[in-house]
């Protein structure tokens, strides 16, 4: 195991041992285990503690390039169907002359009835269309309770047809940026043409994640495929680190996210 965490931050030492028990759980049984919703940095880091084992590992999300997935951890001999991971589709049915719905008013609802981030998928938004998808278990429950978003009384209608779910719209664009340091506000500043101060204020502020978890330490050090969210100017990733320049900067490849027109 120490070999495992000395590739990851140590923050992420817990999930890698809950990982180590997922592994245990599949071996000791010889059946497959489902897990809740994982986001892309927690099944990089499963399928990086899984190695060469002979548990194999499929993941779902049933939106079309889902971001958050379930994943299923199975012995050799299984073969997994899509029945397996237990996911429904709910697409929202709300007064769509009265109100404008956004992503955090969808999530904060969802939360607000007292579950679990890691029940819900992704949250796909398409104009006045508004689905997610969450964990069967708890697809009831929602049905009964989830019943406002942002004030307005809304009704949950399951998505059955694949064809039907909305289908993600945003791609990627590289940068190449020279700066001073891998510190979390000194590439902001860089990508977001903003000052280090502003950028310090944002990750104070609770208004950045690294690789989906909130990072409040403006010194925080990147690496290589670290993912950031900055409330109000996107996402960005780290590609690549391409060395430094003779004035010892580090010279990195960026990818920004966009959202199709």
């Amino acid at each position: 195991m120490d070999s495992i965490f000395q590739h990851f931050r140590k923050e992420e030492q817990q999930f890698i041992e809950q990982v180590s028990g997922w592994m245990n759980e599949v071996e000791d049984r010889y059946t497959p285990k489902l897990t809740d919703f994982l986001d892309p940095r927690e099944r990089f880091i499963v399928k990086s503690v899984l190695g060469s084992n002979e548990i194999q590992m499929e993941s779902r999300g049933l939106f079309p390039d889902a971001e958050r997935q379930r994943v299923l951890l199975y012995p050799s001999y299984y073969e997994p169907t899509e029945e397996d991971f237990n996911i429904t589709v709910f697409e929202l049915k709300y007064p769509v002359k009265f109100v404008t719905l956004r992503h955090p008013d969808i999530l904060g609802s969802l939360m607000s009835v007292g579950l679990d981030r890691s029940k819900f998928g992704d949250i796909r938004i398409d104009g006045e269309r508004i689905q997610f998808a969450v964990a069967d278990e708890v697809s009831l429950y929602l049905k009964t309770n989830f019943v406002s978003a942002a004030k307005v009384k809304v009704q949950l209608i399951e998505v059955d047809d694949v064809a039907e779910m909305i289908t993600a719209t945003e791609e990627w664009h590289e940068e190449s940026h020279t700066v001073s340091s891998m510190r979390l506000d000194t590439v902001m500043s860089s990508v977001y043409n903003i000052s280090r101060q502003k950028a310090a204020a944002l990750i104070h502020g609770g208004k950045v994640k690294v690789n989906w978890t909130v990072q409040e330490q403006p010194s925080f050090e990147l690496h290589e495929s670290d993912m950031i969210s900055s409330r109000g100017f996107g996402r960005i990733k780290v590609l690549m680190i391409e060395g430094r320049t003779k004035k010892d900067k580090v010279r990195l490849q960026i990818g920004r996210l966009e959202q199709r027109k």
